[in-house]
């Protein structure tokens, strides 16, 4: 059975959320923000990130691990107005949601590193373990990293994927991401171009996109050669 929290969270077997008033509500957050494809989606990735963590020994903070996971994508919410990349202004309207909280300073950049790197696997490991976790566990759920990458080895992890799955179903997530990511796109098509996965997903679904090449960049630069 599922341990069944006030907001309706279901919690898994040994993978409780931190009880604070700060990640409470930050999962109130996402909840109201998320579609719900959304929501269940930062879920599974902070039980992903946290997963990872136990496997590997990795020393971290539960709770910068679960607030960076669970609000790591606000940028594709109304709490983003489309100025930037998605990861970026999901990361400032994280910032400012904790700093509303009267959360620390350093504990704010802290989930600001974690969010604004998310889709960069060659920096985020580098930014400390909750940014690590946090690339990892969102890349599981994508499918950016294979989920037997992260299973390997513990007999376990089938039962524990089974109950996430359950708790948090994806909802037709596949089609579901790339759209939001293209709908985004559409709103500034300036903002997708630095960002990979906003750029890929607007050039298969956002009709006239164009995604600008670093080569036509240096090539049509204004200086005499």
């Amino acid at each position: 059975m599922h341990d069944q929290y006030s907001d309706g969270t279901m919690a898994l077997p040994g993978m409780a959320p931190p009880d604070t008033a700060t990640c409470r509500a930050a999962m109130a957050l996402a909840r109201r923000l998320s579609a719900p494809f959304l929501f269940n989606h930062v879920m599974r990735s902070w039980a992903f990130a946290a997963y990872a963590g136990r496997l590997r020994g990795q020393t971290h903070d539960p709770e910068i691990l679960f607030l960076a996971t669970v609000l790591h994508d606000l940028g594709l919410t109304e709490a983003a107005p489309g100025h930037v990349r998605f990861e970026v202004e999901g990361a400032d309207a994280a910032r400012d949601f904790l700093a509303g909280q009267g959360v620390a300073a350093a504990v704010c950049d802290r989930v600001w590193d974690a969010i604004a790197l998310h889709t960069t696997p060659d920096i985020a490991p580098r930014m400390g373990p909750e940014a690590a976790l946090c690339q990892l566990g969102t890349a599981v759920d994508v499918g950016v990293v294979p989920l037997e990458a992260l299973t390997a080895g513990d007999a376990g992890s089938e039962g524990l994927v089974a109950e996430l799955l359950a708790a948090y179903p994806r909802l037709g997530f596949k089609a579901a991401l790339l759209q939001a990511l293209a709908a985004v796109a559409a709103r500034n098509p300036g903002a997708a171009q630095a960002s990979p996965p906003m750029a890929d997903a607007a050039e298969r679904h956002l009709p006239g996109f164009r995604r600008v090449h670093f080569c036509d960049i240096v090539d049509g630069a204004r200086f005499a050669e």
